[in-house]
């Protein structure tokens, strides 16, 4: 045997560390079980009892065969293994979670095979391989203790011999899964005797567990040793060797096989053959993945594979505990390279059942009862919770959650591979548990009709009870097992023709194709069905994140400052990331490398640097170096083309290789040297075992352990001095927290579960939960800085629209949590929506209360100046709530919930109504268990406060995810305060304008004037109009007019503000301009552009600051609009005329420069205060001669239009048509001012000017118009020397820079181009 290092971590390599006994202690006889006396605490608890009164364990409601009683570990080798510590209470709990079981004759006593693992605080794991079988008890003092049980059983109930009724408690049919559900024939064996137990007349049989710890999960190779123990004990005769040599053999002669080889080792009767992944192969995976494939169909795996990799709660349900961990490993082991970074525990012992009300993301297994109800099982929160009903084939997804990329392909080419392994991608085995002592766990039985039969066969012919082979035939027949010759014989006997009959039939087992036998051919048939799955998901990793490492930010110098800084630091490049994927992957990515799994393998990529390649990393980097050799990547950048994987032949041959040529024998089972005649062969009990001989491993004769533990132990050795030298104790606690984030969560321990451990554990929740608050505000703080910034002109964009959406997703993931932490009772599937509903009802009952009281309620508050007009809204959590209850568009309470919190988040009142919420203490009390998140103080008002930090910026989260609702709006016109000024008899109306749509063209009732009163008590009126339309996104821009009519047509506007009415942002369009014929520039109707308005300093309160508008510089102070100062005394100089027409260009070419959905409105770069069209009405009106003659104003409208009437007259047409090129845009020039001057809407002249230059800038043809208009010699007669429309030079620049805007599609708003036909 070659002795090579396998061990991965601190292990040496010993294929199995410990052997463990459990059953009944005879000595201290039939306790209740303690875990259920702790359930019932626990229970009582729940249920606001007090728990210290509630019963202790004694339960005498249910027939004592039905109850659990305390199991022991009786035994284990060796005692205690350095690297690996012996936990008794976790193995013992794991080895059988529901206690100890009894039997009588009259039941089924089938023996059943099943796993567990436990994850230690670093992270590693140990696993378990469990047979259960029942033996039957010797001891009068048990039986006669379960007869008086039975009899006072009888005495409580005199009626039934059956099942005691249900509680109506949801945590009690959890509980219930402590009953029996091992055997489907339990139900349907109960006769009179059945149901309960007298000395005289039954046997009484108990269960016991044979258990294998081991540092890898080889389970085939477990199960089949441990069945092969259990059938050494049923046999009729002995065994060849007593059972100590093959226990003494297999924890200390046989090692793990070295990466890359297999291994033979012998059970009792047969060989065993087990093989190890090389180091370029994808990590042991001995689980049958198949299985999970037929248990839940592709199709349902995909999914439930995508809520693992979102890190969702997973809970995984059945009745079978080899089930619940088959499904987990199969689903972690897809996870490739990344790994579940939570709280994971496949099989959920029913004292641990609070973990269910972990507020974390987790991987959980827990044992249903037969026939129980899923409907009947409440589970404290539902939010996001992915639920797996595995016997029944079906899963619940939580909502709202983006598809995995490429996902019908994936189940298609999944489908392709189970096909070609006979296997159907639809979901739904048998449900039938299989026990261990007819097949292999895991094999599944379904394809083949056939093999059951020939599996019984071989089993008569392997039972010694059936007298095929006597004791001595099975003493020759060990000898002739695995001797070198007698192979080489067969072989040669095989290639001559000789038939060697009689000697398989002292083989036992039938052999198969190649020498093999059929569970050998079995166990090869799945190992290389595992792998081919395997590879299959892998591939599209490799695909999507081939180019990770180059979005990887090495910026620490070495290891200690980086772990210091762990968290202050970006390691990842997300958005250069993001926008280098397909579109189709976005959604599901931008969630993804949001992950504590991506986190984790990119601090691991990081610390590469300094350290050993962590092993999935190596693998993967190999792989992606690989494809990049044959330059896979290249051709399908930012392609969302499905690429199927091109290794699965080549992986299912290196595994046929392996099986086929072992590469490593292991030393035989032999004679120890034990004291003669102690563990006497007594058929059907298992014996006690010389632990002596147990204890400790050979000296001298076993070198590979020898060696690889003393170079482990140097190893660690010099680790630690490295370790010590370089960090001090503070330091090396942080990198350890740093390494495993939230490591307190990752696992429950199963060691010490008192109500002082369990008080422990959800104190350390409240801190988790209470640090993820603080890091995702953090973050999402950051990341919209850090995007304001970009608009200011620093730096570069770091968050996309998608991004901030996942964001704030899983920020309402987090509430949702926190809200289901320490719940009394569970309604509905949202905790924060039932609470906010509980609140519903006291307000409006308090409310109703007040209404009826006489007592008049507090006076409205005075409005101020600057809302002049709007009715404040008031921040009530009710209203808020009343309006998501409009919506007829969710229908969910989980979607309410999510909705209520963006919403709140949009108004800036998430924080202060979370704090109104949480001030009815009483509610919170009877809602909430004393140690709930929401119950700790101190606790609650930081996350208040993390979350009042988001107040700073400003989200529009509700209005941009939820485009179809009807929303009501408030439009208020107000005149300029000149009392004779603000009357109009003429029929106003408006059409407002957003990102989404526009309102249409809404009529205003006649002059419906209301007064207000500003802060001096001055006098105003203005026109209120209410209207509900659907949801228009970011107002634009407004459409004001009216129809001329009366005596009082004329109408000087100051300003129109409009109000979303759900989310209260308001807009105001600064109009400043006259309304009428022969006043200004004659308009009956104007375009006006709005912003968004700053709230009032009385409006905002209990909100915290705001952040300065996008476009400007929070240390400037905002730049004066020059046209709106323009004619009125103010006169921009040259300099700041082409200062603005550049600045009014960059601006929308870095609008164009944005990802499509974060442009914003190109409206108001064009038409807004700062636009182009200002900025070029300026450069019209530098050196105008605009003085009034006989009392009217000259605009440049009128100078367009004489400039083309010069153009149009016959003899300068004839001339111009010369030269071609001029002479189309002359025509074009005439077409476009003709087009607008008869166009339908009464619009001034400002106005017009307007729509020209949006209509050039959209067709490209502002740079070919501009010489036309500097040629014309009508500018002579109307501008100055001076002016820098005559400056050859000026023109040629302002020519060159409009230029850089042919580079870009121009769309204009429908609102600005309404009833123009061009």
């Amino acid at each position: 045997m070659s002795g090579t290092n396998a061990a991965s971590g601190a292990a040496p390599c010993r294929f199995a560390h410990y052997f463990v006994i459990c059953g009944i202690d005879t000595e201290t006889g039939l306790e209740p079980d303690e875990l259920a006396a702790l359930y019932q605490w626990l229970e009582a608890d729940r249920q606001g009892k007090d728990p210290d009164t509630a019963a202790t364990g004694e339960n005498f409601e249910q027939s004592p065969l039905k109850r659990t009683f305390k199991s022991k570990v009786l035994a284990h080798y060796p005692e205690n293994v350095e690297w690996n510590p012996f936990d008794q209470d976790a193995v013992n709990m794991l080895c059988m979670p529901k206690g100890l079981s009894f039997r009588t004759q009259a039941d089924s006593r089938e023996p059943q095979f099943h796993s567990f693992l436990i994850t230690r605080e670093d992270g590693s794991r140990t696993y378990g391989f469990v047979h259960t079988f029942y033996e039957e008890v010797t001891s009068p003092q048990i039986c006669s203790a379960m007869q008086t049980l039975y009899q006072m059983h009888q005495a409580e109930n005199p009626s039934s011999d059956s099942p005691s009724s249900s509680s109506s408690s949801s945590m009690d049919s959890l509980a219930s899964s402590l009953d029996e559900a091992d055997s489907p024939s339990s139900s349907s064996c109960r006769s009179a005797a059945c149901g309960g137990y007298d000395a005289s007349r039954d046997t009484l049989f108990v269960s016991k567990a044979l258990c294998l710890i081991t540092p890898m999960p080889f389970m085939h190779a477990c199960c089949r040793f441990l069945s092969q123990v259990h059938r050494a004990v049923t046999a009729a005769s002995p065994p060849p060797l007593p059972l100590e040599s093959y226990v003494h053999n297999i924890l200390y002669e046989v090692p793990l096989p070295p990466p890359g080889r297999s291994l033979k080792f012998h059970g009792v009767y047969e060989p065993i053959v087990c093989q190890r992944p090389g180091p370029g192969e994808l990590p042991l995976a001995d689980f049958p993945l198949g299985q999970t494939f037929t248990l839940l169909g592709v199709e349902n795996l995909v999914q439930l594979f995508n809520c693992t990799l979102l890190e969702m709660q997973i809970l995984l349900y059945s009745q079978d505990y080899q089930r619940l961990m088959t499904v987990a490993e199969g689903i972690t082991t897809l996870l490739f390279p990344f790994q579940w970074q939570h709280v994971y525990v496949p099989i959920l012992p029913a004292s641990l059942l609070h973990f269910l009300d972990a507020p974390v993301p987790y991987l959980m297994g827990l044992q249903s009862k037969e026939g129980t109800d899923r409907s009947k099982l409440e589970l404290p929160q539902e939010a996001n919770l992915c639920f797996v009903d595995i016997d029944n084939h079906c899963i619940e997804l939580p909502e709202d959650f983006p598809q995995f990329p490429n996902k019908p392909e994936l189940i298609q080419e999944l489908s392709e591979v189970l096909l070609r392994y006979g296997i159907s991608p639809v979901g739904g085995a048998p449900p039938t548990s299989v026990p261990t002592s007819t097949t292999t766990p895991g094999s599944v039985s379904t394809r083949h009709p056939g093999l059951k039969s020939q599996q019984a066969l071989r089993e008569l012919e392997d039972d010694g009870r059936n007298g095929n082979l006597g004791g001595e035939q099975l003493a020759v027949l060990e000898l002739l097992q695995g001797n070198a010759t007698l192979e080489r014989l067969q072989a040669l006997a095989k290639r001559t023709g000789v038939r060697v009959e009689a000697l398989r039939g002292v083989g036992g087992e039938g052999e198969a194709q190649g020498g093999r036998t059929a569970v050998e051919e079995e166990e090869l048939r799945n190992a290389k069905l595992n792998v081919q799955l395997r590879e299959v998901v892998a591939s599209r990793f490799t695909m999507m994140f081939a180019d990770y490492e180059a979005f990887v930010i090495h910026s620490a110098p070495d290891l200690e400052s980086w772990l210091t800084n762990r968290e202050q630091m970006h390691n990842f490049d997300k958005a250069s990331f993001l926008s280098d994927q397909p579109e189709p992957y976005l959604p599901f990515l931008s969630h993804f490398i949001e992950t504590q799994m991506f986190a984790t393998f990119i601090d691991n990529k990081i610390m590469s640097q300094w350290e050993e390649k962590e092993p999935l990393l190596r693998v993967f980097d190999g792989r992606i170096d690989k494809a990049r050799l044959y330059n896979v990547r290249a051709p399908s950048l930012r392609s969302s083309n499905y690429q199927r994987c091109t290794i699965l032949k080549e992986s299912a041959q290196a595994i046929e290789q392996r099986l086929m040529k072992i590469d490593h024998t292991a030393i035989h089972p032999h004679l120890l040297d034990m004291k003669i005649g102690q563990g006497k062969y007594e058929q059907g009990f298992f014996p006690k075992l010389q632990s002596d001989v147990l204890s400790v491993g050979p000296t001298n004769n076993n070198r590979w352990s020898n060696r690889t533990a003393t170079a482990q132990r140097r190893k660690d050795r010099h680790r630690q001095q490295t370790e010590h030298l370089t960090l001090d104790n503070d330091l090396k606690e942080y990198m350890q927290e740093a390494r495993i984030l939230g490591k307190n969560l990752r696992q429950p321990k199963l060691s010490d579960l008192s109500p002082a451990v369990i008080a422990q554990t959800n104190w350390k929740f409240v801190e988790g939960l209470l640090k993820e608050c603080r890091m995702k505000t953090k973050r999402m703080l950051v990341e919209k800085m850090g995007r304001e910034a970009v608009e200011l002109g620093h730096g570069e964009a770091n968050i996309t629209g998608l991004e901030e959406n996942t964001l704030i997703a899983s920020l309402c993931d987090l509430l949702e949590r926190i809200w289901s932490h320490g719940l009394q009772v569970k309604q509905g599937k949202s905790a924060l929506w039932s609470h906010l509903l509980h609140y519903q009802a006291r307000e409006e009952k308090l409310e109703q209360q007040q209404a009826e009281s006489p007592v008049s309620s507090c006076p409205e508050r005075r409005k101020s100046e600057s809302s002049i007009g709007m009715p404040s809204l008031r921040a009530s959590v009710i209203q808020d709530m009343r309006h998501i209850q409009s919506m007829g568009e969710i229908k969910t309470d989980v979607g309410r919930a999510r909705a209520w919190i963006r919403l709140s988040l949009e108004k800036k009142l998430l924080s202060q109504h979370l704090k109104r919420l949480l001030s009815r203490q009483a509610l919170t009390k009877k809602l909430y268990k004393r140690y709930a998140f929401l119950r700790c103080e101190e606790e609650k008002e930081q996350f208040l406060f993390h979350l009042l930090s988001l107040n700073t910026v400003d989200y529009f989260c509700f209005t941009s995810v939820f485009t179809t609702i009807m929303i009501p709006y408030r439009a208020v016109i107000i005149p300029i305060k000149k009392l004779s000024n603000a009357m109009t008899t003429s029929n106003p109306w408006v059409c407002v304008s957003g990102e989404l749509g526009d309102s249409g063209v809404r009529q205003i009732t006649k002059n419906v004037l209301e007064m207000t009163f500003d802060s001096a008590f001055r006098p105003h009126t203005h026109i209120d109009a209410m209207f509900k339309c659907q949801n228009l996104g970011k107002l634009t821009t407004v459409q004001l007019g009216h129809d001329n009519s009366g005596l009082l047509a004329k109408w000087l506007v100051d300003c129109v503000m409009v109000r979303n009415e759900i989310t209260g942002h308001t807009y105001k369009f600064p109009c400043g301009r006259w309304l009428g014929k022969g006043v200004d520039d004659g308009s009956l109707e104007r375009v006006l552009i709005g912003e968004l308005a700053l709230p009032n300093a009385d409006e905002d309160c209990g909100r915290g600051c705001r952040t300065p508008d996008m476009q400007h510089s929070p240390g400037q102070t905002r730049r004066v609009s020059i046209t709106s100062m323009g004619g009125r005394g103010y006169k921009p100089t040259s300099a700041q005329i082409q200062e603005a027409i550049g600045e009014a260009v960059n601006s929308i070419c870095k609008h164009f420069h944005k990802p499509e959905k974060e442009r914003g409105s190109l409206t108001i770069l064009l038409c807004g205060e700062v636009g182009l069209v200002g900025a070029l009405e300026q450069f019209f009106h530098n050196g105008f001669k605009s003085a009034r003659l006989f009392q009217k104003t000259v605009f440049v409208w009128d100078f367009v239009e004489k400039a083309v009437a010069y153009m149009e007259s016959a003899d300068q047409m004839g001339d111009m048509q010369e030269t071609a090129p001029l002479g189309l845009t002359c025509v074009s020039l005439c077409h476009y001012v003709s087009a607008i001057n008869s166009s339908p809407r009464n619009i001034g002249k400002d106005g017009k000017f307007q729509l020209l230059v949006c209509l050039g800038a959209r067709d490209r043809l502002l740079i070919q118009w501009l010489p036309l208009l500097v040629e014309c010699p009508v500018i002579q007669r109307m501008y100055e020397e001076s002016a820098l429309l005559r400056d050859r030079t000026t023109v040629n620049d302002l020519i060159a820079v409009l230029q850089t805007l042919h580079d870009f599609p121009i769309t204009l708003e429908a609102s600005l181009v309404k009833g123009i036909d061009l």
